[in-house]
């Protein structure tokens, strides 16, 4: 059973999109997916994160679909879309193919941008030929390749055996999250977020991830457990840019950096001082502003200095 939550007012409440359907992926698996702005207008193509949904993209849908066309779709078992007892990298893979195919014309080219296990998408996609058709270039925000686990400091203790046995246990517990109270809100902030984010950012993310149901958050929990996407990175060969929190606890910027470094085609590194784990939505513009640069160096061929200069 699938639900969704989330805010209802401000600049996190998701716009109504232009038109919704639904993709089939590989193994039959039902996608919901959003259309928002133009349908003549350049396309940018948004995959979410680990419990979170396409609520998750509103600040970047609100400002994009004024001239982008938009395409945000729900991962498996996540938001609108129906769990799935298949939960791993071939199968989200699988499920941004069939997205690209069911929303892009033949040969279309689109930026496509990736948040935390969306990231992880993307890279597990790279080598895919409908994802090569399609992708432009590429936005990684918040993300990692490998080592997950090992590298997360949610637990404030010296790397090693025991702080990655603990985080582990934390991020897979099979335990309810219950209603969003101030403590829960508290709880996540110190994950999720730096110190510094606004409370509507604060209550925005913990409705959205608090809607995820607590199965489909510990099965792809076991999944990014056991993330080895090193090969995917080496594959992903276009146009990259990598955006990072200095303050993200679940993948801090030694994922980044490993990224820029490994990545054929790295154009941008950037790392957002104080910022968390939830940069779209604790630094939306920023976020915006590299999707809105890569349309225009990409997509629409204007000036590639422009990426490189933010970097």
């Amino acid at each position: 059973m699938s639900r969704t939550a989330s805010v209802t007012t401000g600049p996190y409440a998701p716009p109504v999109p232009a038109r919704t359907l639904t993709a089939v992926s590989a193994d039959g698996a039902r996608l919901h997916v959003e259309v928002h702005g133009p349908a003549d207008a350049p396309p940018v193509v948004l995959s979410h994160g680990w419990t979170c949904s396409t609520a998750f993209w509103a600040a970047q849908i609100r400002d994009l679909a004024t001239d982008h066309r938009v395409i945000a779709y729900d991962q498996r078992g996540h938001g609108r879309s129906p769990a799935s007892p298949a939960c791993t990298t071939d199968a989200l893979a699988d499920d941004l193919e069939a997205v690209l195919a069911a929303t892009l014309a033949p040969g279309e080219k689109a930026i496509v941008a990736g948040h935390s296990m969306g990231g992880m998408t993307v890279m597990a996609a790279a080598g895919r030929p409908h994802f090569r058709d399609h992708a432009a270039a590429v936005l990684l925000c918040s993300t990692g390749s490998s080592r997950l686990v090992a590298e997360a400091l949610v637990m404030p203790l010296r790397a090693g055996r025991v702080r990655t046995w603990i985080t582990g246990r934390i991020l897979g517990s099979r335990a309810p999250l219950g209603p969003v109270t101030p403590l829960a809100r508290r709880v996540l902030k110190y994950a999720t977020m730096g110190a510094g984010s606004a409370p509507h950012m604060v209550e925005a993310c913990a409705r959205i991830v608090h809607a995820c149901p607590r199965a489909v958050r510990h099965a792809w929990s076991a999944v990014l457990a056991a993330l080895d996407l090193d090969h995917g990175v080496r594959r992903l060969s276009q146009p990259t840019v990598v955006v990072a929190g200095t303050d993200d606890r679940l993948t801090p910027p030694v994922h980044a950096r490993a990224l820029a470094a490994a990545l054929p085609n790295c154009v941008g590194l950037t790392e957002l001082p104080g910022i968390g784990h939830m940069t779209p939505i604790e630094a939306p513009e920023l976020v915006t502003g590299r999707i809105r640069d890569l349309v225009d160096t990409y997509v629409t061929g204007a000036d590639p200095v422009r990426i490189k200069e933010g970097a």
